[in-house]
C-alpha cells in the first residue's frame, strides 16, 4: 500500500535527496525533506484535533505550501482530503460543507469574508476550524510571533473556536503520526479525495477518488510529460482542480521532481519563473494561454527551457493552437474530467497533423464510443465517450442513484459525445450534458437556473455556453419575465446570481423571450437557442 501512497512518496525521496527542492514558493524552495518533516507534524496535529481514518477535512486556500502538507498529512492518515473552489461565494460553501460533513475546515485568510459568513457552530459533526493567515510562510524550527489576541488564534466564528494553523502545527514539531493499521490507509480503493464537481442537476456532486486512481493517474501524466526526477513544472492552475493537483503535483512528487508553485495566475510572472527557474513543464487552459500572449514584449522572457507545454479544460479552436506556436508554445493536448483526470492525449505532431482530434486514449484506461443501447459505434458514427479501469471515481458522495447511472455496466459514461477514426483518433463533437467550460471552470447551466428562477420576476430560464474572446466560453441567458413583472434588467439578474454563485458562473448575456422553442413534451430545445443566437 505504502508505493501507491502520494505521502509516502515524498517521504522515500526525502530518504534518497532529502536537499532536492520539492516545491518553490514565492522564490522560496521547500526541500523533499523539509515538505515530509512538515508532514508529519501536521499528520501529527490532525491526530490532536481527533481526525481519524475516514474523516474529511475540508480546505479552503490558495495554491500554498500548506495546502499541499494537509494533502499528503490527510493521505498519511487515511483522512479525505476535501479541497474547496476559494470562488465560491458562502451559500455555495454552506451546501458543500453540509454534503462532505468535514470534522476539520481550514480556510485562508483571504476567503475570510466568505467564511464570516458561515454559522460554522451549526454544522453537524461538530466542525473545527482554522486559519492559514496571510505572510511569509514559517521557516522550518520557527513559531509564529504574534502581537494579538485574535494573531494568536482566541476569535472565534460563533461558539467555534478558530486554530492559528501555523501555530498549531508548529507545537507538533519534530512528532511523526501514530500509524497502525487500523490509522492509516491499507486498501487501494479507500477513498484519498473528495472533489467537487459542478451539478448537472443544479446541485455538485463529489467525486471520490481513491489512492488507486491518484497511483495510475500520476503514471498516465507520468508518460503524457515524459517526466523525470530532474523536471522544473510550473504549476498555475488551482490546485483544487484536478489538473493542478493530478495532473501536475502528484505526478511531479512522485517522480521527485520540482515544483514551482504560484498562488495565483499572472501571466508576466509565469514568464519570469520559466526562464528564473529555468522550468521544463507547463500545463494550461486555454485562458491561461490566451493571457500569456497578451503580454507586450518586454514582459515576456526566454522560453527555450520548456520541454513539454500542454493545454487542456476547454474548448480548443484551431486559432488558439496556432497563436501557441507562434508565441512559442508548441503544446500536446489533453483531455479528461474529475471522475477520471486524463483520458485522452494527443503529441505536437498529432495536433499539428490530425486538426479537431482530442487524440487517444492514455495507457492506463479503457476509452470506448458507445450508442443509446450501450454497444460500441462503428468508426467514425458518433457516441458518448465510456471509460473504464483503475483512473474511475469510486462513486459520488451521498449519492448511489447518480452513482449507479453513471457507472452503469462498470463503465464510467462521460457526457461527452464524440466519433473515432479507424487509427483510433477521437473527435468531439459535443456535450451530452448542457455543460460549458469558462476560463477553465466547468459550469453547469442547471445550478445557474436553479439561482436565477429564484428571482421574483424570472417564470422560466434557459442558459447555454457561448463563444467568448476571453474566456473561452460565458453564459447567456435566455429569459421568460414573470406575469405582470417587466423584463428585469441584465445587470439586475447578474447582481441577483452574483449573489448565490461565483462570478466565472454569473452569464455574460441576456435574452429577453416570450417562449422558448420546446418538444412536443414541453422541454426546453437548447439547440435551437444557439441556431436563434448564430442567425
Amino acid at each position: 500500500m505504502k508505493s501507491v501512497n502520494c505521502s509516502w512518496w515524498v517521504q522515500r525521496w526525502a530518504e534518497l535527496y532529502p536537499y532536492k527542492a520539492a516545491l518553490i514558493v514565492d522564490h522560496v524552495p521547500i526541500t523533499y525533506r523539509e515538505l515530509n518533516i512538515r508532514t508529519n507534524r501536521t499528520a501529527s496535529w490532525l491526530q490532536d484535533t481527533g481526525i481519524e481514518k475516514g474523516d474529511r477535512v475540508a480546505v479552503l486556500l490558495d495554491n500554498c505550501p500548506e495546502f499541499i502538507e494537509l494533502y499528503l498529512a490527510c493521505a498519511r492518515l487515511g483522512a479525505i482530503f476535501v479541497p474547496l473552489n476559494f470562488r465560491l461565494t458562502a451559500g455555495e460553501l454552506d451546501y458543500l460543507i453540509r454534503n462532505c460533513r468535514p470534522r476539520l475546515f481550514v480556510f485562508g485568510e483571504s476567503v475570510r469574508t466568505a467564511v464570516d459568513q458561515l454559522d460554522l457552530c451549526a454544522y453537524r459533526p461538530p466542525l473545527q476550524a482554522a486559519i492559514v493567515r496571510d505572510g511569509i510562510y514559517p521557516a522550518m524550527g520557527q513559531v509564529p510571533s504574534h502581537h494579538s489576541d485574535k494573531e494568536a488564534g482566541t476569535e472565534t466564528n460563533g461558539a467555534t473556536f478558530i486554530f492559528d494553523y501555523h501555530r498549531e502545527t508548529a507545537e507538533c514539531s519534530g512528532r511523526q503520526p501514530a500509524l497502525t493499521p487500523s490509522l492509516a490507509p491499507t486498501d487501494l480503493n479507500e477513498a484519498q479525495v473528495i472533489m467537487y464537481t459542478s451539478g448537472t442537476t443544479g446541485w455538485p456532486k463529489g467525486a471520490v477518488l481513491t489512492h488507486a486512481k491518484t497511483f495510475f493517474n500520476c503514471l498516465n501524466a507520468d508518460i503524457f510529460f515524459e517526466l523525470s526526477f530532474h523536471d522544473i513544472m510550473l504549476v498555475v492552475l488551482p490546485l483544487f482542480h484536478s489538473g493542478g493537483l493530478f495532473i501536475q503535483t502528484s505526478p511531479c512528487l512522485y517522480k521527485g521532481a520540482t515544483l514551482v508553485l504560484h498562488r495565483h495566475f499572472d501571466p508576466v510572472a509565469a514568464y519570469e519563473d520559466i526562464e528564473r527557474y529555468q522550468v521544463t513543464k507547463f500545463l494550461g487552459v486555454p485562458t491561461v494561454y490566451r493571457s500569456l500572449f497578451k503580454v507586450e514584449a518586454e514582459g515576456r522572457a526566454e522560453l527555450t527551457s520548456l520541454r513539454v507545454c500542454a493545454i487542456g479544460g476547454e474548448k480548443l479552436t484551431p486559432e488558439t493552437l496556432v497563436e501557441c506556436w507562434n508565441n512559442g508554445f508548441p503544446v500536446r493536448q489533453v483531455m479528461g474530467q474529475t471522475e477520471t483526470s486524463i483520458l485522452l492525449w494527443s503529441s505536437e505532431q498529432e495536433v499539428h497533423d490530425r486538426p479537431g482530434s482530442v487524440g487517444r486514449p492514455v495507457f492506463h484506461a479503457e476509452v470506448d464510443v458507445w450508442n443509446d443501447q450501450g454497444m460500441p459505434v462503428a468508426t467514425d458514427e458518433v457516441g458518448e465517450i465510456v471509460v473504464r479501469g483503475s483512473v474511475l471515481m469510486k462513486e459520488y458522495w451521498q449519492e448511489p442513484a447518480q452513482t449507479e447511472w453513471v457507472l452503469r455496466g462498470g463503465w464510467l459514461h462521460t457526457g461527452d459525445l464524440a466519433r473515432r477514426d479507424r487509427d483510433g483518433y477521437y473527435y468531439l463533437v459535443d456535450r451530452a450534458k448542457d455543460m460549458y467550460i469558462s476560463g477553465g471552470e466547468n459550469v453547469y447551466p442547471a445550478e445557474v437556473e436553479r439561482v436565477l428562477a429564484q428571482h421574483p420576476a424570472v417564470h422560466e430560464v434557459a442558459i447555454i455556453g457561448v463563444a467568448d474572446d476571453t474566456w473561452g466560453e460565458v453564459g447567456h441567458a435566455f429569459i421568460i419575465s414573470t406575469d405582470g413583472h417587466n423584463a428585469p434588467c441584465p445587470e439586475e439578474l447578474a447582481a441577483w446570481t452574483r449573489r448565490h454563485l461565483a462570478g466565472y458562473k454569473v452569464p455574460r448575456h441576456f435574452t429577453f423571450c416570450d417562449d422558448f422553442p420546446r418538444t412536443a413534451l414541453g422541454k426546453v430545445r437548447k439547440f435551437m437557442l444557439k441556431q436563434m443566437l448564430q442567425e
